[in-house]
């Protein structure tokens, strides 16, 4: 099953897309605002040009588990998401994410496409069982 993650946040959203089987997952690109009405259709396009099964969005809950102002703020999001995407869309606990993209790449700012691409492997392998 091809699934495509987004690592939402409010000026950019990283992006992520796995193989048709599902296993493997990779960096795909960055949109900018996706919140807004314009981020919103550009997000649709991609997500309309890669054709995944399923959309997956990075869930940003703290490190007790609990949702702060950022995971409202996301579940915003994945409502407005969901009223106009074709596909299923789910959210999934982001939690470090940002900080594995942040090691990998040496910057402070991390990759918000990489970080997407953790969260998607993450879940992938849940997925597997």
């Amino acid at each position: 099953m091809k699934v495509l993650a987004l690592d939402y946040g409010r000026a950019r959203t990283g992006v992520a897309v796995s193989d048709s089987t599902g296993t493997l997952a990779r960096p795909l690109t960055v949109v900018q605002k996706a919140g807004t009405a314009a981020g919103l259709r550009t997000l649709l396009d991609r997500i309309a040009e890669e054709r995944p099964e399923l959309v997956v969005v990075g869930l940003p809950l703290t490190l007790r588990g609990e949702q702060g102002e950022q995971a409202r703020e996301t579940l915003a999001f994945v409502e407005r998401l969901r009223g106009r995407c074709p596909v299923p869309v789910e959210t999934y606990d982001e939690r470090f994410t940002t900080t594995l993209a942040e090691r990998a790449t040496g910057s402070k700012h991390g990759d918000d496409a990489l970080a997407a691409a953790h969260l998607l492997e993450g879940y992938l392998t849940r997925l597997a069982g």
